[in-house]
């Protein structure tokens, strides 16, 4: 869970397998949990942030538009699975604490592995657009054998998928602190960085302006370097921003 802005909180703990309970409409780890009801996806946020142990509670509900058909492969073995279960989606935000709520559009997916991401990946970029029409999501990953898989997909609001246009790869500068590299497409291979909103190790998370699917949008995009995450001193530092809960 992050929030951006102020007040800012950003919750992203650990727990062990006591405490996770699940079944076919349900899904609860620790004291949060989410529902589907056929209609709507209802999440119930009790959370603590980090490293400043500020309370994060309250309600996110989902309704998406449509829903695709099923998950992508990401990794030759089959190990790695990614489904963008909902890319067009309504949501509304009510948060006791802190004291915020809104409406909006939203996305929902699911990632699901066999193993450590580190053992089939080197890196990965990730952006998802709003379109007039549904949405863009692009998805590039580079692989630990070398080779690659480039996904450019559009997806309507009843969640059929379209053809779209690969676009071209768009040069961004690296993020300002950690130096992570953001490489990102766009229709006319332009593309900029209108907001950091994280700076870390092995990970970064950005606003974006492009044009996908012959639309200028605001993407929200993503980088993820999984040699960088394997540094024993980006270990060390991952329980600070990342706690553990042990009982």
């Amino acid at each position: 869970m992050v929030l951006y802005g102020a007040p800012g909180r950003f919750a992203l703990t650990e727990r062990r397998a006591p405490a996770l309970d699940r079944g076919v409409a349900h899904l609860a780890i620790g004291p949060s949990a989410l529902a589907w009801d056929g209609t709507a996806l209802t999440v119930r946020i009790d959370e603590r942030g980090a490293p400043l142990p500020r309370p994060i509670r309250g309600t996110v509900r989902l309704y998406p538009d449509g829903i695709t058909a099923g998950p992508f492969t990401l990794d030759a073995a089959g190990r790695h699975r990614w489904w963008p279960i909902a890319p067009s989606s309504r949501v509304a935000v009510d948060l006791a604490e802190p004291g915020l709520s809104w409406r909006g559009t939203g996305y929902f997916d699911t990632n699901a592995g066999d193993e450590p991401l580190e053992d089939a990946f080197t890196d990965w970029s990730w952006c998802r657009a709003d379109l007039s029409d549904g949405a863009a999501i692009l998805y590039d990953v580079r692989r630990r054998d070398g080779s690659v898989q480039d996904l450019a997909l559009r997806f309507a609001r009843d969640g059929s998928r379209r053809a779209i246009e690969p676009p071209r790869a768009a040069a961004l500068p690296p993020t300002r602190f950690w130096r992570m590299p953001r490489p990102a497409r766009s229709d006319d291979g332009q593309a900029q960085v209108l907001r950091s909103f994280e700076d870390t190790p092995f990970y970064a998370r950005s606003l974006l302006s492009a044009r996908l699917g012959g639309e200028a949008v605001r993407p929200v995009h993503e980088s993820l370097s999984l040699t960088r995450l394997t540094n024993p001193l980006v270990r060390f530092m991952l329980p600070f921003r990342m706690p553990r809960v042990l009982g």
